[in-house]
């Protein structure tokens, strides 16, 4: 049974392993593999940031965020982040904090929830977030540094939390 809550300082070290080993494949997320320790936990330790991880016993096997996705006129549409450990990758975490992530933005009173820039190529991401509801709503044509393929779209992705 996976328990999602949310993330405090103590988790930062099993946050930190993940962020690294997420980020150094260059296929996913825009950070390079030498982002420093402080620019990842301001990632998810930053001002209005709310930050859940879920856990099978002490075992960190993911975590998310949510933000605001524009400031005042737009504060009213989500964002959010998601990073499941490399060794919990296929096991349905990814789908199980998506969930979570979904009802709690609704419970905060967001109407909606946007992602910016999902790697076209991150198949198992786009697979999982049109399983949820999303929909393309835009392509960012060459948006993406992909270590091994070079340039690829990022999609932006959108739903409805009503």
């Amino acid at each position: 049974m996976v328990e999602i809550r949310r993330a405090t300082e103590d988790d930062w070290p099993q946050m930190w392993e993940i962020f690294r080993a997420v980020i150094a494949g260059g296929d996913t997320y825009v950070f390079g593999p030498e982002t420093p320790e402080a620019d990842g936990h301001a990632y998810w330790f930053g001002p209005s940031i709310r930050s859940f991880v879920a856990l099978d016993g002490p075992a960190l096997l993911g975590m998310y965020k949510i933000i605001a996705n524009q400031r005042d006129l737009g504060s009213h549409v989500a964002n959010a982040s998601f990073m499941v450990s490399l060794g919990a990758q296929g096991r349905g975490i990814g789908r199980t904090m998506g969930l979570a992530a979904l009802d709690q933005a609704r419970d905060l009173g967001f109407t909606a929830m946007q992602f910016n820039f999902v790697v076209s190529t991150n198949e198992p991401a786009v697979k999982l977030w049109r399983s949820l509801g999303f929909e393309i709503v835009g392509t960012l044509p060459k948006a993406f540094r992909h270590r091994t393929l070079g340039l690829v779209d990022a999609y932006v992705m959108y739903r409805f939390l009503a």
